[in-house]
């Protein structure tokens, strides 16, 4: 196991159980006390966690609390990608698509370089740049101006009045936390206004969100649950997660990491 699956498969075990003890995950991974150490050192400082005696507890961010976007990247990788081929399945040639920010859409403009006359629209660098990286001369990559967020989004008034003169077919939305009392929702509240834009201006929202976003809640709300035409996530959402969203988006599809 590479050091950064471990560290993503340690940061899930403190996520599940709150904490954990450094003797336990030598354990559990077969490791030197000195590597989970490192890899302790290495979560804590990302902000992922919180450094204790003997083990380590889970980072207590707040409802505006945003890690930035290589922070986040590490997190639900396997998740992460089967969320985006799924989601890539559903982009036909010849489409206009927006994507928001977020590391599972920066995982889906990777497979979106491949489809021939798309027009993607985004308010996200690393989308525009994972296009861009091998770009085809038949798409079209519009990306937002505006002011950038530790999550690497433009935001603010340029970004969300590009946005308001745009339709596009689908928009693919990443989210920090849902929940049925507080819909999709984000730590940045100018980064909610041009999301709230892109909702707008699709004809259908296509919500992408690993099972780790259930029940976290930001400090603003893009949209309501029921806005999903469709929300994909892995099989990692808990039953009661399952049956809630179930209940109130369009259609819920759930994948297998690999």
């Amino acid at each position: 196991m590479l050091a950064q699956q471990r560290q993503s498969a340690i940061l899930d075990l403190i996520r599940q159980h709150g904490g954990v003890r450094v003797s336990h995950l030598v354990s559990r991974f077969g490791v030197s006390d000195m590597t989970i150490r490192r890899d302790l050192e290495v979560l804590a400082e990302r902000g992922l966690v919180d450094k204790v005696h003997g083990g380590a507890t889970l980072a207590g961010p707040g409802s505006a609390e945003e890690p930035g976007f290589a922070a986040k990247s590490i997190r639900q990788q396997a998740e992460k990608r089967a969320i985006a081929r799924r989601a890539a399945s559903l982009v036909e040639p010849g489409m206009a698509v927006a994507l928001s920010a977020g590391t599972t859409t920066a995982a889906l403009a990777r497979l979106l370089a491949e489809v021939r006359g798309l027009t993607v629209v985004t308010n996200s660098i690393p989308v525009a740049d994972a296009l861009y990286q091998d770009p085809r001369a038949d798409q079209t990559v519009v990306l937002t101006g505006g002011i950038r967020t530790p999550s690497d989004a433009l935001t603010g008034p340029v970004a969300e009045s590009a946005i308001g003169t745009l339709n596009v077919d689908l928009l693919f939305l990443g989210v920090h936390g849902m929940s049925p009392r507080t819909g999709f929702t984000t730590p940045n509240l100018l980064e909610a206004g041009v999301n709230r834009c892109l909702v707008g201006s699709a004809r259908r929202l296509v919500v992408l969100a690993d099972h780790t976003k259930w029940e976290t809640i930001g400090i603003a709300t893009i949209a309501a649950l029921e806005a999903a035409d469709i929300l994909i996530t892995d099989t990692g959402l808990p039953p009661e997660g399952r049956t809630l969203i179930g209940e109130q988006v369009g259609e819920l599809i759930l994948v297998e990491p690999a």
